[in-house]
């Protein structure tokens, strides 16, 4: 089926990546480049790689709230707050209850249990030491429910729990509840806070999965013959949605129109993506845009630098794009950034979404030596290109548990 109208465009754009704190500085060092991988001391586990934010915490909320709450949440508030302002809204005079907030998570309370449990081993375990904020901490809405809190919101505040495509289905669900009609305004994305917790370095180290690089800005490396891994990453990026008559109604600036989306699973491994449940979800996206392979002109990967992983991926995409695709440009954001988890997707789709006006594919960083099995049709890599049309970015987004996601933007036009 295709989508029908209420048709949803993008209006506000608010972002925390490592290697940038606005959309304009993000895309920027995209273009330039510049990466955002550092060395972090990961408890238990010594001094690791990391893609760590910098943004102004205080913005936004006092110190007794960021003490109160998470490093999710503070993340969360600090996007919403950058989207709406982007938005230009008359949000002190939104109705609160016609505004729901949709957010992406991988995952969500490790990192308070694990500080929890550190802190009474100093007390031998006796758990009166143990914090009474814990429990609104770690429940699964906690970032959703922070941002409602600090915006007032009154409306629809969770959390989407989709492992790393969870920034694409963040997106994907406030369009469908926006053409429900169940909201006028989504604040939606993806956010992470994965480097505060060590059990995540631990996981990814058991699989051979986490990336090592003398050189921390060249560890995140997909495609490239010598990646070894994932480097785990924090992030956010939250959008505010609106239907296209509300958007016009009121002059609003769009930077794009959802075009379509698919949501898909490989039931096939744990862990391991599944190629061909992949290209399905990327052809099923595909045929809810209206669009064919050729009528994409930026295809952003997923691709972490695992060694299968990239293969998988890449066999998915030429499925798709290996043929009459001249127009299509294929880049990626995790070379610069590292892994973002719960905010990839989200955050991948902000780095593209300029291309709109400047027509320039930001390329994949830190390929050297191009494994041949990732080799691809349109692949830009190190250096930017300028293209003759941007009309359509699609952004492909998998996780563990085989959850696939792909969602298609397109330029907007009356």
């Amino acid at each position: 089926m295709s989508f029908k109208s209420p048709r949803i465009v993008i209006t506000g754009v608010g972002l925390t990546a490592p290697n940038g704190n606005t959309l304009s500085e993000f895309r920027q060092n995209l273009l330039n480049g510049v990466g955002g991988i550092e060395k972090k001391e990961i408890r238990y586990m010594g001094e690791l790689l990391a893609g760590v934010c910098h943004y102004d915490a205080l913005k936004y909320q006092t110190k007794k709230e960021l003490r109160v709450g998470t490093r999710a949440g503070s993340i969360s508030i600090y996007c919403a707050r950058e989207a709406v302002t982007d938005s230009k809204i008359d949000f002190a005079n939104f109705p609160k209850d016609r505004i729901g907030i949709y957010v992406g998570t991988t995952e969500h309370g490790n990192v308070e249990t694990e500080n929890e449990i550190y802190a009474i081993s100093k007390f031998n375990y006796d758990t009166k030491y143990w914090s009474h904020y814990h429990n609104p901490r770690t429940v699964s809405n906690n970032p959703a429910g922070e941002v409602s809190l600090n915006l007032g919101i009154t409306g629809p505040a969770y959390t989407i729990g989709a492992a790393c495509a969870a920034g694409n289905m963040g997106l994907i669900h406030a369009a469908q509840m926006l053409r429900l009609g169940e909201v006028d305004l989504a604040i939606c994305g993806g956010v992470s806070e994965s480097i505060h917790t060590f059990g995540i370095y631990a996981g990814f180290k058991s699989q051979n999965a986490l990336a090592t690089h003398p050189d921390p800005l060249k560890a995140s490396r997909p495609f490239d013959k010598a990646r070894n891994g994932i480097v785990i990453s924090e992030g956010g990026a939250l959008y505010t949605l609106e239907r296209l008559d509300d958007a016009l109604a009121r002059g609003a600036k769009i930077y794009g129109e959802i075009g379509g989306y698919c949501v898909n699973s490989d039931a096939s491994d744990y862990v391991l993506p599944n190629p061909g449940r992949q290209a399905e979800c990327v052809r099923k996206a595909l045929t809810n845009a209206g669009l064919n392979a050729h009528d994409i002109h930026i295809v952003n990967t997923h691709a972490t630098a695992t060694p299968m992983g990239d293969i998988q991926e890449c066999e998915a995409i030429r499925a798709v794009f290996g043929e009459n695709c001249p127009d299509t440009y294929i880049n990626n954001t995790k070379s610069y950034i590292g892994h973002c988890m719960g905010a990839a997707g989200a955050l991948e789709l902000a780095g593209n979404l300029p291309s709109f006006d400047d027509l320039i594919v930001h390329p994949t960083i830190n390929v050297d030596d191009l494994d041949p099995q990732c080799a691809l049709p349109g692949l830009v890599i190190n250096h930017p290109k300028k293209v003759g049309k941007v009309d359509a970015i699609l952004n492909n987004s998998f996780g563990m548990l085989g959850i696939n996601s792909t969602l298609i933007v397109k330029r907007y036009v009356a």
